[in-house]
Order: C-alpha cells, then sequence, then structure tokens
C-alpha cells in the first residue's frame, strides 16, 4: 500500500484555505548552495511564502552578507484581505550586520497573491524569484516567470515535465531539473491544524507535524556545476 501523500492529495490540499506546506531548511540548503555565485548584488523575491514562517526567507535572511545580496523580498497571501511584504536591504539597526533584525514589514493593499497588480510590480525589481508555489498553479506560476524574463530556482511536482508548456520549456532549454533531491521524495512541514489521513505523517518531540511527499523537483534556469 503506498505509504506516501499522493500528488493529487498535495493539490487539494494547497489549494484549501489555511494548508500550507513549507520546504525543510536543510533541503532549500543543499539545493541553493549551488547557486552561491548567482546571488551576488540580485534583488532575491520569495513570492509564494509566509515570510515569518518561510525557511526560504530564514534561508536568505541569515546568509543576505554571505550571499552579498543587494535586497531580500518576500509576500505572503491572506486569503481575501490585505497581506504584507518582509524586505531586507541595509543595516537599520546600525550592529555592523544584515540580517532579520534589519526586516522592514510593509502593508499590502491587495492580498499578496503572485497574480496581484502590486506582486507584479515587485516581480519586475527582482532578479531571482526562489520559493515554493501551488503546485496546482505550476503552469501559471512558471508562465508569469518566462513572462516577466526572470531567472527562478522553484520546487515543484515531477509530473509537470508532462505539461505541455513546461516540457516545451525543457525542450528549449529554458528551464531544467534543480541539483538536488534525485529521489523525489522529501518531508515538508504542515500546520497542525492541517488533518492528514496518511501513513506519511510524522510529528515530531516538539509536536510539529510533517507529510512526506514524492514526485518531488527543484525547477530552475539558473546554471549549475553537475
Amino acid at each position: 500500500m503506498e505509504n506516501k501523500i499522493s500528488n493529487k492529495k498535495l493539490h487539494k490540499a494547497k489549494n484549501q484555505k489555511k494548508d500550507e506546506f513549507y520546504t525543510q531548511l536543510s533541503d532549500i540548503e543543499k539545493e541553493l548552495g549551488n547557486y552561491k555565485e548567482h546571488f551576488k548584488n540580485k534583488v532575491i523575491f520569495c513570492n509564494c511564502d509566509d515570510p515569518e514562517e518561510s525557511n526560504f526567507w530564514n534561508y536568505f535572511a541569515l546568509n543576505f552578507e554571505f550571499l552579498e545580496l543587494k535586497k531580500l523580498i518576500a509576500t505572503h497571501f491572506e486569503e481575501e484581505k490585505p497581506s504584507y511584504k518582509l524586505e531586507i536591504v541595509r543595516d537599520i539597526n546600525k550592529d555592523g550586520k544584515i540580517n532579520k533584525l534589519d526586516t522592514v514589514k510593509t502593508k499590502l493593499k491587495q492580498n499578496g497573491d503572485f497574480r496581484s497588480s502590486e506582486c507584479i510590480q515587485i516581480l519586475k525589481e527582482a532578479d531571482i524569484v526562489v520559493t515554493n508555489p501551488p503546485f496546482s498553479l505550476f503552469r501559471e506560476y512558471v508562465a508569469q516567470l518566462i513572462e516577466y524574463g526572470k531567472k527562478f530556482i522553484i520546487i515543484g511536482n515531477l509530473n509537470a515535465l508532462t505539461y505541455k508548456e513546461i516540457f516545451k520549456l525543457v525542450k528549449e532549454n529554458k528551464m531544467w531539473l534543480g541539483h538536488s533531491i534525485h529521489s523525489g521524495d522529501r518531508e515538508f512541514r504542515v500546520p497542525a491544524h492541517y488533518v492528514v489521513h496518511s501513513a506519511s505523517k510524522r510529528v515530531d518531540e516538539n509536536g510539529v507535524q510533517y507529510v512526506r511527499v514524492n514526485g518531488v523537483r527543484w525547477f530552475t534556469n539558473l546554471d549549475y556545476k553537475e
């Protein structure tokens, strides 16, 4: 019997209100460590994250100086109400370091959906987009990145390669698989209120809940050493 959460269930869960899948920091570190030279003096945008929960935000905030970033931006989606964005640009508290303590939080007029006009304006400013987009909107999400000529490192389902729009990009060498997660099998953290009816569910000693998902891969259009 399959003991991993199905792709269909994952798609459904990502569409449900309040259901969120958080990529683990260890997986992010393993992948993003292959792109350090691309990040220097660049604006990084995480546009499908809860910035105050996201490990994508944490990774870049913790490594802002090491990666020599120009700016870090993240936006949060709120259902049917205005949301917010977080930014790190400079040493605001004048402690000689640039990190999470220099975060600026700004209210958005819209809900933070990556398709909103507000988020598109931020996207235009960004150099590289790094996030875990909704799997069910993967085609639309990638199409937007291509439309605005953005570099990206995103996580998605391997089944995306069967979509004609995605396959065309791969065939034309405009998009390829990332460096890590060759097994396509990873755990995602989910909120405590999310009910998982799967043998893949795991709760750690701190009560944090995880589900194991198969068929997961990184997708990018940035070069890396293989």
